[in-house]
């Protein structure tokens, strides 16, 4: 079986629906699974719904209503028939959105976050599963949440493989074509949890994972996996093979075209994971599989902004030692600070940290009763792989560096954005 995994991008819109048919039409779509992530931007829209609902409901009417015209639009594009049962279904988990957002008591904004947000899924699955069978291409819907199971750590759940492994073993059939949601899973109590941003690419990791697939096909709407992100950087390459220890690398590091957890099931049955573009599909992308390096090895680029640095020294001009170290990833952790660099001397210490859950201010009120601290906000991380001369002139031009920390063939730079 392969695993299919298509993005937002790639169905956005009711063109990019019709484009899916075509990738599935060239590439054949017997005895393969297909992963589909919420529509364009949808999880922002999402977000929108449930940060409004926090904020004492205010905008949360329009915010709702921009979710489902939306839809609405894509569902009118493709189903001319006002009456097709895609409608009502639609409508229905609309309903059911409504109703959780009525009826929830719970203070919780992570575990309100998972139960709300994963209706873009919930909604892109039933609409592309439905023009599917509508264009003939019969196919199954399933409930990820039915199969992934995690703990009820809400935003970021962590997969009980075990249980995982015989849901999908039991539940999925050979020579089918299945679409089920990406980054959604479900605890013990059947509420919904989320794998975290990005987390359709490690849905796809994860079934390919129980279910032994020959490969997992990311389809993107870029022709592989680039050396820099073109957003950022004016000039790219493709790489055409990339081993999973420098992919592995790659995403600790944030580059965006694989997600960080998505490799490492991946690695232990060593199944190919090949990054493609839905624009091109008979192009042959990017493999990452068994293998030394990269290929070409050139410099490879990526930025993560809006990071925080904080400078933190002694009150005392004693030594950062193990202890002082020990109770300040203590309190990294406490307030969920993702930490992407350190660099420490005898009496100061420095982290790079991404501020996602937004708890600095907590974070910073209680470091202040211990150290010395300058913090600088929205900062950005620079990294480059395989760095040379050229490269890294081409980032210090013209930029205010904070820090800079260099390895054997891994630069990172902290610069004012």
């Amino acid at each position: 079986m392969r695993v299919f995994k298509f993005g937002g991008a790639s169905v956005k819109d009711a063109n990019g629906i019709r484009n899916l048919v075509k990738v599935l039409e060239e590439t054949g779509h017997q005895n393969t699974f297909l992963v589909v992530s919420a529509m364009g931007k949808m999880t922002n829209a999402m977000e929108a719904v449930v940060n409004a609902y926090f904020d004492k409901h205010v905008g949360l009417k329009k915010a709702f209503e921009e979710v489902v015209l939306y839809h609405q639009t894509i569902l009118e594009a493709l189903f001319e028939d006002k009456k097709h049962p895609v409608y009502s279904k639609v409508n229905l988990l609309f309903e059911e959105v409504q109703g959780f957002l009525a009826w929830n008591k719970s203070p919780n904004y992570s575990f309100v976050y998972d139960q709300v947000v994963g209706y873009g899924e919930l909604l892109s699955t039933t609409i592309v599963s439905m023009y599917l069978n509508e264009v003939g291409i019969k196919n199954y819907w399933i409930d990820i949440r039915d199969f992934i199971k995690t703990d009820d750590n809400y935003r970021d759940g962590k997969v009980n493989w075990e249980k995982t492994q015989q849901h999908i073993s039991e539940g999925v059939e050979a020579n089918k074509l299945y679409i089920t949601q990406g980054f959604l899973a479900s605890d013990d109590n059947n509420f919904t949890t989320t794998l975290g941003r990005e987390g359709s690419d490690y849905t796809a990791a994860i079934l390919a994972y129980c279910l032994n697939a020959n490969s997992v096909t990311i389809w993107k709407d870029v022709p592989g996996v680039l050396n820099a992100d073109p957003r950022y950087f004016e000039e790219t390459s493709l790489l055409n093979k990339i081993s999973y220890r420098e992919a592995i690398e790659l995403a600790f590091y944030g580059a965006s075209v694989i997600h960080p957890k998505t490799l490492q099931p991946l690695q232990r049955k060593e199944i190919p994971l090949h990054v493609k573009s839905f624009i091109n599909p008979k192009d042959a992308g990017t493999t990452v599989g068994k293998g030394i390096g990269i290929e070409p090895e050139i410099p490879c680029f990526i930025v993560k902004k809006n990071q925080v640095l904080m400078k933190l020294s002694s009150l005392d001009f004693s030594f950062i030692v193990e202890d002082s170290i020990g109770d300040l990833f203590k309190l990294l952790h406490d307030y969920k600070m993702k930490v992407d660099l350190i660099q420490n001397s005898a009496i100061s210490f420095s982290v790079c940290v991404d501020n996602k859950f937004n708890r600095l201010s907590d974070l910073l009120d209680q470091l202040s009763g211990k150290f010395k601290v300058v913090c600088h906000e929205d900062v950005s991380l620079y990294t480059i792989r395989h760095f040379n001369t050229d490269a890294i002139k081409s980032l210090q031009n013209g930029r205010d560096v904070l820090l800079e920390q260099r390895g054997k063939e891994t630069l990172q730079l902290v610069v004012k954005q």
